[in-house]
């Protein structure tokens, strides 16, 4: 992003990168992808950006619950957009009673219907304004976890989370990369070892992240790059995914141990307040 762009508008092209993947695939927003591709790639389009934000139904509610709390009056404001997709400082004055409060009165304003089924008082621990809540929180996936065939819960759960990912190496329009996957031993969520794959840096020729080499730290949302990471953007979002499947799977432990009478869950882990040192290795 320019340095030189006003706020509302990198907010928008950062949106745009995050939002546009799955969309594309009929997961969530309106029929607006090509629309969303043009504003990623190049900061620009005709479109009028509000009117496609406001109908993601997940995602713009948290903006503008966020952006309330804030005290920042645009919803599309680069800070607020950041904090929801990969976190950031902005979380952490949050304050998380309130945002509840607000976040129900908000939802329940629109008419909530099916989509919101899981916002119940269960989620209070872990909720957050964030892509990482709204995945593993409203999302229903955790809750298939637990079936004789977790395997498409989870391949869902970790193509839909916002992952971090380092270049090994590029080639045309793909970037081979070494990430952590999530996985599921029956009973928590967690990240495995590092593997490599291969993602794509381009979307019907058009690249939301340019001059791409070995070395750096890419945000992946299925199988797109969306954006290359600061040390700051990469810590953030670490810090905020690890503080997600803590939260989220104490709330697994809690519903586990209801029906089967086993140990209390264990307790929640503040989020890192220091960062971790810059390394090779895999954050």
């Amino acid at each position: 992003m320019a340095d030189e762009q006003p706020a509302g508008k990198a907010g928008e092209r950062l949106f745009a990168r995050y939002a546009y993947a799955p969309n594309h695939l009929g997961y969530c927003g309106p029929a607006d992808s090509a629309a969303l591709a043009e504003l990623a790639s190049t900061g620009q389009t005709g479109a009028d950006v509000r009117s496609i934000a406001s109908r993601f139904s997940g995602a713009w509610p948290y903006l503008c619950v966020l952006a309330e709390l804030a005290g920042i009056a645009d919803p599309l404001d680069e800070r607020v957009v950041r904090a929801y997709w990969t976190g950031s400082s902005l979380l952490d004055e949050v304050d998380r009673p309130r945002f509840w409060r607000n976040l129900l009165d908000r939802i329940g304003a629109a008419g909530a219907g099916r989509y919101w089924t899981h916002l119940k008082p269960a989620l209070i621990s872990e909720a957050m304004p964030t892509h990482g809540f709204h995945v593993f929180g409203v999302y229903p996936w955790t809750r298939l976890l637990s079936s004789s065939n977790p395997g498409p819960a989870l391949h869902v759960l970790d193509s839909c989370r916002i992952r971090w990912a380092r270049v090994s190496s590029v080639e045309d329009d793909h970037a081979t990369v070494r990430g952590r996957h999530l996985e599921w031993d029956g009973r928590a969520l967690g990240l495995g070892e590092e593997i490599e794959e291969r993602v794509r840096l381009t979307e019907d020729g058009r690249a939301f992240v340019t001059g791409v080499s070995p070395g750096d730290w890419l945000a992946v949302h299925w199988d797109l790059a969306c954006e290359r990471l600061t040390v700051d953007e990469l810590w953030q979002l670490r810090r905020w995914t690890d503080w997600q499947l803590a939260a989220t799977n104490a709330r697994l432990a809690r519903e586990t141990s209801a029906t089967s009478g086993s140990v209390a869950p264990p307790q929640l882990p503040q989020p890192r307040q220091q960062p971790i040192a810059e390394s090779g290795g895999a954050w």
